[in-house]
């Protein structure tokens, strides 16, 4: 008597559907992870930017505006960073290319709003973070296709 030995047709089909329903629900999970996870440099550099404020206006006893640095919000890739503002002067550069566009506006005597936004799914609404000097960054408007 001869007996069989391996799978039936049965049961790697039902291996396939299993393997496919499964990731069928991780891939929509794991490109919105990614998505948060490129969206997370922006409020870091916010409270960067923040920082070289305060040590800025601890050598010369005032704050600094900075123009929009690039001048327009990237969108899907990474962009090098161009200073068109003052990022220069108070000290500020990040490492290597970026997912944002940075400024510094309504800047007084006590107080500055340092502004980030990002585009990082590339379908034209921003997430916009901004700081104060008594505020760390927070998000401001939301794109709702990242959580």
């Amino acid at each position: 008597m001869r007996t069989n030995k391996g799978f039936s047709l049965v049961e790697l089909m039902m291996v396939v559907a299993i393997i496919g329903i499964l990731a069928a629900i991780a891939i929509p999970n794991f490109i919105t992870m990614q998505l948060k996870a490129k969206r997370s440099e922006i409020p870091g550099n916010v409270d960067g930017i923040k920082t070289a404020e305060f040590a800025y206006e601890a050598s010369f006893d005032a704050f600094v505006a900075a123009t929009a640095s690039p001048a327009t919000v990237p969108g899907k890739p990474a962009v090098d960073f161009t200073d068109s503002g003052n990022f220069a002067s108070i000290g500020w550069k990040p490492d290597g290319k970026v997912r944002g566009s940075y400024s510094v506006t309504g800047v007084t005597d006590m107080d500055f709003t340092v502004n980030g936004s990002c585009d990082v799914d590339g379908d034209g609404t921003t997430a916009d973070y901004s700081a104060t000097a008594s505020t760390n960054a927070t998000l401001s408007a939301a794109d709702t296709n990242v959580y």
